[in-house]
């Protein structure tokens, strides 16, 4: 074994290094508690028990995923979700229940590396009507919309996010060596160096491409390897082949439908789709349920739809994000629906429907 763990009953930095290994390990931690983490993670000495507590547990890396290994596990985060509720700071337990502790925490941590950012993926996350700009470790940036939440972790020649919803748009720091990919439901957008957003709909994945060139993978098919998202193609003038302005270059939207194959690309304003970023949402000819799972994301007042005659009915119009009710009376007096109260929810219902 490598040097070094040895816990001791005089030596409370591991007994904390073991906690916080053990917290990584167990979920995202909430604000407080990650500015806690990097406080406690600043002091020298801190760090080097934190370092060494991972260090030690590396070495283990050949047998994490045997049975006992995981019996094991499952019982260290038990015992890390009792113990937490006293933190190790007001003597979690007695002092041999803890040394215990220390180590069952340490087995949590097999594959944690010693810098937060570096191994454990961090959640950047808005609230309702909240808008953010996040600055990478690599010099990329991330603008995220309303309601949005993404995790990112870089690891070694990997940098990997997650969009678990909402929206955001990307602007990669080239590096042809080390893959920016973001995750969406089950596809995945590949890029070394470019612009592009991907938003995560209910229903549907959708890629702008401003700039450069990204791969857009479809994880769809359970036990197979990612593969190219299969763009809808149509034919060429008389027949002959297919056209070629089915491929995502810059100016052109993907949408593919989440849990499906196959993707279609239609041309993209680019002012338009960025313009949440100003506090506006530009419809056009967009879906009234899409168009209303995006203004639910900047409001505590949520519309739904009704039925789905309304569902599809196709909106346009240049909005103010936040304001509900002129959403609300603009589409209701333009397209063929209309607003119920039912169930003290609003709904948007077809003009037709008999609801309310």
């Amino acid at each position: 074994m490598s040097p070094a763990l040895r816990p001791s009953e005089d030596d409370p930095r591991l007994e904390a290094a073991g906690f916080w290994c053990a917290r990584l390990a167990d979920g995202h931690m909430s604000g407080a508690e990650q500015a806690e983490f990097d406080a406690w993670l600043a002091e020298p000495a801190n760090r080097e028990a934190f370092d060494r507590a991972v260090a030690t547990w590396q070495a283990f890396d050949h047998v994490a995923a045997t049975p006992e290994l995981i019996v094991m596990r499952g019982q260290a985060l038990e015992y890390v979700r009792r113990a937490n509720r006293g933190r190790w700071a007001r003597s979690l337990l007695s002092r041999r229940g803890a040394l215990i502790g220390v180590a069952a925490s340490l087995i949590l941590a097999v594959g944690v590396g010693g810098v937060w950012l570096r191994y454990v993926p961090r959640a950047y996350v808005t609230g309702v009507g909240e808008r953010r700009v996040v600055a990478l470790p690599d010099g990329s940036r991330a603008s995220l919309d309303a309601s949005t939440e993404v995790d990112v972790r870089f690891l070694g020649d990997r940098r990997q996010l997650w969009l678990k919803r909402g929206r955001a748009d990307f602007t990669v720091a080239k590096n042809p060596l080390r893959p920016f990919s973001v995750a969406a439901a089950d596809k995945v957008v590949v890029a070394t160096g470019t612009q592009f957003s991907v938003e995560l709909l209910s229903r549907q994945v959708r890629v702008v491409l401003y700039e450069g060139h990204v791969a857009v993978l479809d994880r769809s098919r359970a036990g197979e390897a990612a593969r190219p998202v299969g763009l809808a193609t149509r034919p060429a003038a008389g027949g002959s082949a297919p056209a070629a302005d089915q491929a995502l270059i810059p100016g052109r939207e993907l949408i593919a439908t989440v849990a499906a194959p196959g993707a279609r690309v239609v041309a993209a304003d680019p002012a338009r789709s960025l313009s949440w970023e100003a506090g506006q949402l530009v419809f056009s000819d967009e879906p009234l349920v899409s168009a209303v799972e995006r203004v639910n994301r900047y409001s505590s007042d949520k519309l739904e739809v009704g039925d789905p005659a309304a569902a599809n009915v196709l909106v346009s119009g240049v909005f103010t994000a936040g304001d509900t009710n002129a959403f609300v009376d603009g589409v209701t007096a333009v397209f063929p629906v209309r607003a119920v109260q039912a169930e003290g929810v609003r709904k948007l219902v077809s003009a037709k429907s008999p609801v309310g």
